[in-house]
């Protein structure tokens, strides 16, 4: 069994804070890091397990609180990732946000406003299914707002995913890089699957049109945006079940990172008498 530890997945698929990013230089399918897929599915249940248990060490705790941050095309895999990684993982303690369209009330305010009403509170694991960096994604893209305020979000972000970890919360970026060839097989599955065609929107065939404007977007957020606060990994997504493995070493690393322990009571158990 060939399970890699963690600090190679992240030197693997990590963006170098500070470096010149290029996200055509990085593969949709790798298998670098696990070459065998039955590898990687028992790292994921193992990693699972795992997390499950370190997530309730912090809940106990109630000190730091962790974020998870999913952001990729359509079918790239952000729904699955939560199923998969967090598959042994109990509701305590768990918050989830998906960020779609955002509202009027949201829309008459900064646009940070909503994400930061988002961040797991102490004690808790968050996880963003899209995030603030739909920003400088889909509203640079579409272009929903001026040029001159995209290039001011990027330090704008650094500066907020800053004052987080400086308050406490530890944040795991993921960028699932899912491949245009394979996108267009997953579409075609939700047109012809019962169980997926609710997931179809016909607005995701306008995003595939624009496809090389969003890489660019996308290859932008991720280069001025990986800090070494909060840094960018980008994850092969086009195999579902090595892009589950990899995000899960990435998520028990950063609860590792932690050093958790059980808290101890201000008590001994064995001067109580329950009777």
């Amino acid at each position: 069994m060939n399970i890699p530890d963690i600090a190679h997945v992240r030197e693997h698929l990590i963006a170098k804070p500070g470096e010149p990013f290029s996200l055509a230089a990085r593969p949709t399918r790798d298998e670098a890091i696990f070459d065998d897929k039955e590898d990687a599915k028992t790292s994921l249940k193992k990693d699972a397990a795992v997390i499950n248990e370190l997530k309730d060490m912090l809940y106990a705790h109630k000190k730091q609180s962790v974020l998870v941050v999913l952001q990729g095309m359509d079918t790239s895999g952000k729904s699955g990732t939560i199923r998969n990684v967090f598959a042994d993982t109990t509701p305590l303690g768990m918050e989830v946000k998906a960020f779609k369209a955002p509202s009027k009330n949201e829309l008459a305010r900064d646009y940070l406003w909503r994400v930061h009403n988002a961040v797991p509170k102490k004690g808790h694991v968050g996880i963003f299914d899209r995030s603030h960096y739909e920003d400088v994604l889909v509203v640079k893209v579409r272009g929903f707002a001026s040029p001159e305020d995209i290039e001011q979000r990027y330090d704008q972000i650094n500066a907020f995913e800053k004052h987080m970890t400086q308050n406490g919360v530890v944040i795991v970026k993921c960028m699932l890089n899912v491949g245009y060839e394979e996108q267009g097989v997953r579409l075609a599955e939700r047109l012809v699957e019962p169980h997926k065609l609710w997931k179809f929107n016909p607005a995701d065939l306008d995003d595939r049109r624009d496809w090389d404007k969003f890489m660019g977007a996308y290859e932008t957020a991720v280069e001025r945006c990986s800090t070494d606060h909060a840094p960018w990994y980008v994850i092969p997504a086009d195999s579902r079940t090595r892009r589950n493995a990899m995000i899960a070493r990435l998520v028990r690393g950063a609860l590792e990172d932690l050093n958790l322990e059980w808290p101890k009571p201000g008590y001994k158990p064995e001067d109580f008498d329950i009777g």
